[in-house]
């Protein structure tokens, strides 16, 4: 796995002031306040040379070093299943999920999942809460029947 490493000697203004966690997540390499969490928690987030917490508060003379992993390639499929869409824009859609649909892939449904049938549908999915569930804004269970948000970017 490849990783970038980064250097902010001189921090955006819009960073000053704020807690770490919460800075970091408005880099572009960064996509998520909790991707923020888990690279500090992992040690690859230092400031002024040295680990920091989530909640160290950013000040204008700060030093920010991070190594971001690039994430590795995703083995979901596409798969070629008719959705029910009651809503969808640029930003999001509204599916109508049945009974017995797994929402992302689990031990025993690796392709045939909510998530694979949005890949047939969109290549435009937010990154989700883990590499297996692009899109994902939340889930319901197999057996249960309803709406679901979907998120088509990371905005």
């Amino acid at each position: 796995m490849s990783s970038q490493k980064i250097r902010l000697e001189s921090l955006p203004a819009e960073m000053i002031g704020l807690r770490l966690d919460k800075a970091l997540s408005l880099l572009p390499e960064i996509n998520s306040r909790s991707q923020a969490s888990l690279l500090i928690e992992a040690g690859a987030a230092k400031v002024n040379g040295k680990q920091a917490k989530a909640s160290y508060v950013l000040q204008a003379k700060d030093i920010l070093d991070l190594e971001v992993l690039s994430p590795p390639p995703s083995e979901l499929a596409p798969w070629d299943f008719p959705l029910d869409i009651l809503f969808e824009d640029s930003y999001l859609l509204v599916v109508n999920k049945p009974a017995g649909m797994v929402v992302h892939p689990a031990a025993g449904h690796y392709s045939d999942t909510l998530v694979n049938a949005l890949l047939a549908h969109t290549e435009n999915l937010s990154e989700g809460s883990a590499l297996d569930r692009p899109g994902l804004v939340h889930r319901i269970d197999k057996e249960t029947s309803g709406l679901l948000v979907i998120a088509k970017n990371n905005l």
